[in-house]
């Protein structure tokens, strides 16, 4: 097949408006099949909205796309002509993506595959020698090694982390590094140490404006992320009557077009409420949950469901096994699905 032809058919012969950026076809190549600027810049729009579609409706709803994405990069990249600088962007964008998927295979819960990703994106990374890519593969990496009871490997790996952002000079980079670092010291029971790592996220967020430009993916970084990691903090050490305020913060501070993390939140609230003796209405926060599940597909909040509907088991209340009914049938119809 001629070159030309083929990277035309990779980039699309047609602009199509009504398509959403990962599926539209590209700006068609120069004469030369020349890849520039446009046809970057089109490609990292597709990653960003994709990004969105995570953000609303999770990992498992997305992988697929964002598999067809980082194809779509890879073709360009194997069969473009263009200068080193649009090469090093295209790859550092594939990298991007690579570790994206990790990141929607973790949300999905498939965790030995993110891994995989994961440590191909940190091998591109490294190839580079871009210590952005670095951190935002460590920062994931460490929000699964924490969730998996692997504290120590998340607090290495956000230091990792941190070593770089504090290198960058970017507060937003280390607010979200020192959060990693809390959560995996809040899993180690390291209260004192964690308190003081969440300080040190909340001065380095009120400090957002400052240092070089935050990447698009830090979007998702603010206010709620830390109360979020507070609650987590004090539930861990088993104080969940503080937990709950910084919970209900959290929700209420975290923006509707994150559908995922509210999810998350809202059954975190439930499950917290439940273990400070107030089960009651705990209970009717699951059940609320559910009609907003619907719109969501992540293993992560499937695990969240059913470890709320654990902690109703024992509890002796009609409203209490009605929500465990509810959310028992819920769980199974998503797994029949």
């Amino acid at each position: 097949m001629d070159r030309r032809a083929f990277l035309t058919d990779s980039l699309g012969a047609a602009a199509s408006v009504s398509l959403p950026a990962h599926l539209r076809p590209l700006t068609p190549p120069g004469r030369s099949g020349s890849v520039g600027t446009p046809h970057l810049l089109e490609l990292r729009e597709g990653l960003r909205a994709l990004f969105q579609l995570d953000d609303a409706y999770g990992g498992a709803a997305v992988r697929s796309l964002a598999f067809r994405h980082l194809r779509r990069i890879q073709r360009v990249i194997d069969t473009g002509t263009y200068p080193d600088t649009i090469g090093r962007q295209l790859k550092l964008l594939a990298g991007e993506m690579i570790g994206w998927c990790g990141w929607l295979h973790y949300d999905a819960d498939e965790q030995k595959t993110a891994r995989r990703y994961w440590g191909e994106a940190l091998t591109t990374a490294a190839t580079l020698g871009d210590a952005n890519l670095e951190i935002l593969v460590f920062s994931q990496m460490s929000l699964q090694a924490s969730f998996q009871g692997r504290p120590q490997d998340g607090l290495d790996l956000a230091r990792a982390g941190q070593e770089r952002a504090t290198r960058l000079g970017s507060p937003v980079l280390q607010s979200i590094m020192a959060c990693r670092e809390t959560r995996a010291l809040s899993v180690m029971a390291d209260g004192k140490t964690a308190g003081r790592r969440l300080t040190d996220a909340m001065r380095f967020l009120d400090h957002k404006g400052r240092g070089r430009p935050f990447p698009e993916w830090t979007a998702f970084h603010g206010p709620a992320e830390v109360e979020y990691c507070q609650g987590l903090l004090y539930n861990e050490l088993g104080n969940h009557q503080a937990a709950v305020p910084f919970l209900r913060a959290a929700l209420t501070h975290q923006e509707i077009t994150y559908g995922r993390n509210r999810a998350l939140y809202r059954l975190m609230l439930a499950n917290t409420l439940v273990k400070a003796d107030e089960a009651e209405e705990g209970a009717a926060y699951a059940v609320e949950t559910l009609e907003q599940l619907d719109e969501v597909e992540s293993g992560r909040v499937l695990r969240q469901l059913a470890e709320v509907a654990h902690a109703l088991r024992p509890v002796d209340t009609a409203s209490a096994r009605n929500a465990v009914e509810q959310l028992d049938d819920y769980a199974r119809s998503k797994s029949a699905a």
